[in-house]
């Protein structure tokens, strides 16, 4: 089990599995798509991101470096968050950027999301973190990779 601690934006609790990108998410090129067709789920359309597109991101934990994009960005972040679909966890290995923290601000403000945000958690967590482990993450910032992808 490999550990890191990072700054707590939204706690919570999670266990579940994890999606990772090893490059900035354009939440508008990846979410926008399933927020403008109602999908019940929350596949990524970016593919100029190979390591998440096509991907169903519901309900799991987001591990990446930052978002990037448009200024939509954050406002994409809480459609997607109002419908349901978004990530159980945004889990960030530099700061938060602005887009992904006024997305996450609007989210749990208006939407009474429970979207969990840390961020600073380092690089050696994004090189570890594989998709389809198993993490934890606490209300405290401790993220565990409990289980590794087969």
């Amino acid at each position: 089990m490999k550990e890191f601690k990072g700054r707590v934006l939204n706690g919570g609790y999670y266990k579940g599995e994890a999606v990772v990108s090893h490059q900035g998410v354009n939440t508008l090129a990846s979410f926008q798509s399933s927020a403008i067709m109602h999908s019940s789920k929350l596949v990524i359309a970016d593919q100029n991101n190979p390591d998440i597109y096509q991907k169903n991101i519901t309900g799991k934990a987001l591990c990446l470096p930052q978002t990037i994009g448009s200024t939509t960005g954050g406002m994409v972040l809480q459609v997607i968050c109002s419908m349901g679909i978004n990530p159980a966890c945004l889990l960030f290995s530099e700061h938060i950027d602005s887009l992904a923290g006024a997305g996450v601000i609007l989210s749990v403000v208006w939407e009474n999301s429970n979207i969990i945000a840390i961020d600073q958690l380092g690089q050696e967590f994004l090189d570890t973190v594989k998709t389809g482990d198993i993490i934890e993450v606490t209300e405290d910032g401790t993220v565990r990779i409990t289980r590794t992808a087969a």
